[in-house]
C-alpha cells in the first residue's frame, strides 16, 4: 500500500451500472485501460476488472517487462481442507482465491489431506480415508466422478501433478520406506525415484524436469531435488532456517517456497530455486502454494484446531486471511 503521491497509476470508477473504470497514468494523460463490466455477480465483475486492471499494466510496452508467465489472480480458485475441530475428519473445499464461494468437494466424513490441482482443468488429486487407508484419489469437479488412483497398503498421499497433467509424483511407502514415486496421470506405471528413510511432500519444477521434495536425515528435515525420470538428488541450501519441508516451486520457475519449524513455530520462506542465495522468512504460517502469478502464495496459520487460510504478497510479506467455513481449514493449494 503506498499514499496517493507516491502511486505510479490511478483508478477510476466509471459509475453507473456494473463494475469498471479506467486506468492512467498518474498525470492522467494517458490511459492504460478502460472497461465496464456487467453480468454475472458484483463480485465476479469486480475481479474481472482487477484482472483487466493488472494485465493491462503489465503489458510489456507499458511495463517494460518481458515475463509472459504472469497472470492475474482475481477469477483463480483455491482448494483446502476443512475439518470441524482441526482434527479427524474433514472434507475437501474449493473457492475463489480469497475463500468466497466455497463449495464442498468431499462429503465422505472421512480424513482428508493435500488437494493438488490438475494444471488448466477443473480437476483435483487428494488423500481420503474414504476406504480407511490412505488412498489418492482423482476427482473431476466437472463430471463430479472420482476413482483411485493409487491404494496400495500403507502411505498413499501428496499428489502433485506436473504441468501437462501427464504424470503424479506423490509419496508411498508400498517398499518400506516413504518415498517419491512417479506415475501415470491415473496410478499406471509407479516407479520410486527417492530411497530416503522418510521422504516427503514432492512438487514439480515448471519444466517437469526435476522434483523438489523434503526428506529426513539425523533425525533432521533437508529439501533437496531429483530429476523426474530419476537420478542423483541434490540437496539445496537452506542454511539459516531449520526443518525445511512442503516446498512449492514458482510457475515461472524462480521461486520455491517452503515451511519451515522450530520446536512449535511454523514459518513460511522463500528461497532463489537456483539456489544463489539463504530464504527469506516471510509469516509465521505453513503449507504455502504459489498463485499463478508467482508472486502471490496461499498458507495456513493459527493455533491448532483454529487455522486459517490466507493470501501473501510474498515481495511486502502482507496478507490478508480468507473467509472461510467454520472450524479449521488448512493445506491450501492454488489452482493455475
Amino acid at each position: 500500500f503506498v499514499p496517493p503521491d507516491a502511486a505510479t497509476y490511478l483508478i477510476k470508477s466509471a459509475g453507473g451500472a456494473g463494475v469498471g473504470g479506467t486506468v492512467t497514468d498518474k498525470t492522467g494523460h494517458s490511459t492504460y485501460f478502460s472497461k465496464v463490466y456487467n453480468g454475472a455477480t458484483v463480485r465476479l465483475q469486480a475481479h474481472s476488472f482487477a484482472d483487466g486492471v493488472v494485465g493491462a499494466i503489465h503489458n510489456p510496452a507499458i511495463s517494460g517487462e518481458v515475463d509472459q508467465s504472469y497472470k492475474p489472480i482475481g477469477c483463480t480458485k483455491i482448494a483446502y481442507k476443512s475439518q470441524a475441530t482441526g482434527f479427524g475428519a474433514g472434507e475437501v473445499f474449493m473457492a475463489d482465491f480469497d475463500g468466497h464461494g466455497a463449495q464442498s468437494v468431499t462429503s465422505d466424513g472421512a480424513i482428508v489431506a493435500r488437494p493438488a490441482w490438475v494444471p488448466g482443468r477443473m480437476a483435483l488429486y487428494y488423500t481420503s480415508y474414504a476406504r480407511s487407508n490412505p488412498d489418492i484419489f482423482y476427482h473431476s469437479l466437472s463430471s463430479g466422478q472420482r476413482s483411485v488412483v493409487a491404494g496400495y497398503s500403507g502411505l498413499n498421499t501428496s499428489a502433485a501433478v506436473s504441468r501437462d497433467g501427464s504424470r503424479v509424483a506423490m509419496i508411498l511407502s508400498k517398499s518400506g520406506s516413504p518415498n517419491v514415486w512417479v506415475s501415470d496421470a491415473n496410478g499406471s506405471n509407479p516407479r520410486r525415484i527417492t530411497k530416503g528413510i522418510e521422504d516427503s511432500s514432492p512438487c514439480w519444477s515448471p519444466d517437469s524436469k526435476w522434483i523438489c521434495f523434503a526428506t529426513k536425515s539425523h533425525d533432521r528435515r533437508r529439501l533437496a531435488k531429483v530429476p523426474a525420470e530419476g537420478g542423483e538428488v541434490q540437496n539445496f541450501n537452506t542454511v539459516g532456517v531449520s526443518n525445511p519441508t512442503e516446498p512449492d516451486w514458482s510457475p515461472d520457475g524462480k521461486w520455491i517456497a517452503f515451511t519451515s519449524q522450530a520446536g512449535k513455530y511454523f514459518n513460511i520462506c522463500v528461497m532463489p530455486a537456483d539456489g544463489s542465495t539463504t530464504p527469506v522468512v516471510l509469516v509465521s504460517g505453513q503449507n504455502p502454494s504459489w498463485a499463478p502469478n508467482s508472486r502471490t502464495l496461499v498458507f495456513n496459520h493459527g493455533p491448532d484446531g483454529q487455522q486459517k487460510v490466507a493470501v501473501l504478497d510474498a515481495f511486502t510479506k502482507q496478507f490478508r486471511d480468507c473467509q472461510r467455513p467454520a472450524g479449521s481449514s488448512s493445506e491450501p493449494a492454488w489452482a493455475r
